[in-house]
């Protein structure tokens, strides 16, 4: 589903990735390990759209991502792409609903299919009761639930996440990683997951390791 060829990137003289390839099929959840400042999020965030590479391409299917101009890339990601970080990145002015409602709306939905879109995600993941709750008014686990929910709502073909249980303790960051593999069971979504948490890694169908820039082999 995704191809990555020969991806290069570096900041000033760092070269932070170094010939990368690298293929991801659907329905995998995979796991990108390696020491701060292997090039982990680089990576990610390449693949993603956040970030371009000096040199490589990234196709989805038969696109070449980085072809495209800058109005047809954002609403490639917005269509195709789900994110997941370490903070979560809620809007404290806006309810959970809301939240997640966003992209829905930014894609081109009307508010009131949005917020319907919205509910029925939040269903999901066992947040009924929370619809109305604010940011500051959740746990850090129920936090990042919403913004699985919000990364989910636009149907995209893959979520990348970014240490996304980094800021959780042991028992919600265990409940967070088998919501992924639920959600893969039953959406056949595919996960690319920068994580430290080795039991996370573990039960990933592949873990990718990057060392000084490479995938270590």
């Amino acid at each position: 589903m995704i191809k990555i060829t020969n991806i290069e990137k570096s900041y000033g003289n760092l070269k932070v990735l170094k010939n990368i390839d690298l293929e991801i099929h659907e329905g995998e959840v995979i796991a990108i390990c390696g020491a701060s400042g292997a090039g982990k999020s680089t990576l990610l965030h390449i693949m993603g759209t956040l970030d371009k590479p000096d040199k490589g391409e990234v196709f989805f299917d038969t696109t070449s991502v980085f072809a495209l101009n800058d109005r047809d890339l954002s609403l490639f990601r917005n269509q195709n792409i789900g994110f997941v970080f370490q903070f979560h990145h809620l809007l404290p002015e806006f309810n959970a609903v809301e939240n997640v409602a966003l992209p829905a709306m930014i894609a081109g939905e009307s508010k009131k299919n949005a917020i319907k879109k919205a509910q029925k995600m939040l269903q999901i993941m066992n947040l009924a009761e929370r619809f109305l709750h604010k940011p500051a008014q959740l746990s850090g686990g129920e936090q990042q639930r919403v913004a699985v929910a919000r990364a989910l709502i636009n149907n995209p073909k893959i979520v990348l996440a970014d240490e996304p249980s980094g800021n959780l303790d042991t028992e919600h960051a265990q409940k967070l990683h088998q919501l992924f593999f639920d959600l893969r069971n039953q959406f056949k979504k595919t996960f690319v997951i920068v994580t430290h948490n080795t039991e996370l890694a573990n039960l990933s169908d592949r873990k990718i390791i990057i060392q000084d820039g490479k995938i270590k082999n």
